[in-house]
């Protein structure tokens, strides 16, 4: 009898177990739902996290970056920022003072006085950490470097209320921003589909901004009539945001910026001119009286050349265990994934690899270099192409290797040879930027750069650059700081005059030898023309085993100056006693010992450069990098040397921002071409480098990694 109750009781506990089990399920949808649900997202006029004047403590999608420009009277703000991590939002912006000229340079074309400076917030506590009735808190700091005419810090907290479409925020500040202060948003049309509409919020702050008693404010900014700033704002298409509101009860203020997810975006257009993945014709039929090895090598080329890749090598051999191994090497000219890469040439070698053949290596080549290798096994990739094993078990039986040499007479014969290419032709768009010129706030120098890289007898790497400006407001602008000259050795603060031509300039021509000497050992050799500036001879070393995160390297070189025009060398350089120019013997000099380290769950690289600059000086310089899934990267850095370099009675480091953004972005197929920008915060000569040809940690990493999921 108990048996048979039990065996009744059994689909009972079963039903409730999954009932159970279901109504678990709908809770945690409906936690994630509230999680993934937000109101709009506003820029305030510094184009930080906020309101009009005043900051919230919201965070926006990791990886947006935004540049925008707000008029906010007695002032211009011109500002960029970007998301760089789930938790910190950094912004940079430039505030010119209007109807108040620059005290030193007005008159010489410089016009208002302005203002440079950073702000930055972290998030302490977010609604995703599993808070849902807590607020979002965070901290923050504006103006936090150079003059600081603006700084404050702050603690701010913000509370949505999703069914209502309103959020409240109060924080507290110290600084230009003292006391309490606060702010509201309501959305009410929050779920319309008219875009603009929907994105409608009505704002108001209690802006707690000490404009009667901060020194450096503008003098037609003091006047105070009321701290509540009413306004509104809306976005289109999540991409524009226009703000109108009060400002102190006085004026009338106004924003516009642009906002995109440069860090998860595919491109603007769809890779739709790549090579469909390979998958006929499949050959396996084995070596023999049927299928030549000049048949196979024939295959096997046409394959990969339709896939947009470069075979050089094709050997038979046998290895270790008296197996019979195709060995191949490959250069990547096409695709910046490395798993984009391999998915390509798994699926022609599971296609077209011999049923005799054991195994099959790949080596993978770029700047002359052997980066890394696959080793496929020919049982695996009959599996993989019957659909016995699936991508996961792929990979993870294929991971990748230190490269092997290239098959000696006595191990291997050779089935396949093509030379590299001579050249190939890269074009780019550059864009030079220089702010706080005495002549005018702005100047700019838009072109292309363009110019042939190749290799030479097989071996030796080249590379030529030309540049042609073809906008420019450069012509006007002064080398030396009119104010702060800078009294160390000028490696750099006359760069300006290299850009200043309208003609086309050679700004690169150098050749290198790479090497791979042994289990995760590089070297290189570079000589000629570097940059506009310098030339000479460089040499690196570096150890970077294959799947390592870390790397460690050393590097020296010998430059001379570039003249101005032409080709030729100078060993003159210019170096200032006050404001009195002399030129004294220079021949420079080089070498650090480099650091790599990559945080892989932050999506985080830094660098640490150790040892003697251009200008002479030793010290170290530190960046730190945020790397995003669509190749979007961007960075910080700071230099520490022992340069003494005075700019407005304070010592100088130097230190800047900089991105790369591919250029496939912009194009309809992959493409292994980046657009570089960077920008200093000052044009000095402390902690100053000169270039010296491709470099191996980057020309190793852009070929091992893969951009994170």
């Amino acid at each position: 009898m108990g048996a048979l109750l039990l065996f009744l009781t059994l689909p009972l506990v079963a039903h409730e177990e999954l009932s159970q089990l279901f109504r678990d399920l709908k809770m945690v949808k409906e936690v994630d739902e509230e999680i993934a649900d937000h109101l709009p997202y506003h820029y305030n006029y510094s184009l930080m996290g906020g309101y009009f004047s005043m900051p919230s403590a919201r965070m926006n999608e990791v990886g947006t970056a935004a540049l925008g420009f707000a008029y906010v009277p007695p002032y211009r703000v011109y500002a960029a920022t970007i998301q760089a991590l789930e938790r910190l939002e950094f912004g940079v912006n430039y505030t010119t003072y209007i109807g108040l000229p620059d005290p030193a340079m007005g008159d010489m074309g410089f016009g208002d006085f302005t203002d440079r400076g950073a702000n930055v917030k972290v998030a302490m506590l977010k609604k995703e950490d599993g808070f849902p009735y807590f607020p979002e808190i965070s901290v923050g700091l504006e103006d936090f470097y150079g003059t600081k005419r603006f700084h404050a810090f702050y603690v701010v907290a913000t509370k949505e209320f999703l069914d209502y479409n309103f959020e409240a925020t109060l924080g507290w500040g110290k600084g230009r921003i003292k006391g309490w202060f606060g702010g509201i948003g309501w959305t009410p049309f929050r779920k319309s589909r008219i875009p603009g509409i929907n994105r409608l919020t009505l704002l108001a702050e209690w802006d707690a901004t000490d404009y009667e008693n901060h020194s450096l404010e503008h003098p037609e900014g003091r006047g105070v009539k009321t701290r509540l700033n009413v306004g509104l704002t809306t976005a289109f298409f999540d991409a524009l945001q226009l703000s109108v509101s009060s400002i102190r009860g006085e004026k009338i203020a106004a924003s516009a910026s642009l906002n995109y997810n440069l860090g998860e975006t595919k491109g603007l257009f769809p890779k739709m001119n790549n090579p469909s993945i390979y998958r006929t014709p499949i050959d396996t039929e084995p070596l023999g009286h049927l299928r030549s090895e000049r048949e196979l090598s024939h295959e096997l080329a046409l394959a990969f050349s339709g896939q947009g890749l470069n075979m050089y090598r094709i050997y038979i051999a046998t290895d270790t265990d008296k197996g019979r191994v195709l060995w191949m090497k490959l250069i990547n000219v096409r695709y910046r994934e490395e798993r984009d890469l391999k998915h390509r040439i798994e699926a022609i070698l599971a296609a077209l690899t011999p049923s005799n053949i054991d195994s099959v290596t790949v080596v993978i080549e770029a700047d002359g270099i052997p980066t890394h290798e696959y080793r496929f096994r020919t049982v695996d990739l009959k599996r993989l192409r019957e659909g016995v094993i699936g991508d996961f078990e792929f990979q993870t039986l294929t991971p990748m290797r230190e490269p092997t040499r290239v098959p000696n007479p006595y191990e291997g014969t050779l089935l396949y040879h093509r030379t590299k290419g001579i050249w190939t032709l890269t074009v780019r768009p550059r864009l030079l930027t220089f702010f706080g010129s005495a002549t005018g706030k702005f100047k700019y120098s838009a072109g292309i750069v363009a110019g042939p890289e190749g290799y030479i007898f097989d071996q030796l790497y080249y590379k030529i650059q030309g540049a042609y400006n073809i906008k420019s407001s450069l012509s006007d602008v002064g080398d030396m700081d009119v104010l702060n000259p800078s009294q160390i050795l000028n490696v750099r603060s006359d760069s300006v005059r290299y850009f200043q031509t309208n003609t086309v300039s050679l700004e690169q021509a150098y050749i290198q030898k790479g090497f791979y000497l042994c289990k995760g050992w590089y070297g290189r050799i570079a000589t000629g023309y570097f940059e506009p500036a310098y030339g000479g001879i460089a040499a690196e070393f570096l150890y970077y085993p294959v799947g390592s995160s870390w790397a460690v390297g050393f590097e020296a070189a010998g430059v001379l100056k570039r003249n101005v025009h032409g080709i030729g060398f100078t060993t003159k350089i210019r170096k200032f006693n006050g404001f009195i120019p002399e030129f004294v013997h220079f021949i420079g000099y080089q070498y650090f010992l480099d650091l790599y380290y990559d945080i892989k769950v932050l999506n985080v690289d830094v660098k640490v450069s150790i040892g003697k600059f251009l200008a002479r000086d030793v010290g170290a310089r530190f960046e730190v990098g945020r790397y995003f899934p669509s190749g979007f990267r961007f960075a910080v850095w700071y230099a520490m040397t022992n340069a003494v370099d005075i700019v407005n009675g304070s010592r100088y480091r130097d230190k800047g921002i900089a991105f790369v953004l591919p250029l496939d972005f912009f194009l309809t197929k992959s493409s292994r071409t980046y657009i570089p920008y960077t920008l200093s915060v000052w044009l000095r000569d402390t902690g100053a480098r000169a270039a010296t040809g491709k470099r191996l940690y980057p020309t190793l990493q852009d070929e091992r990694e893969s951009s994170p999921d």
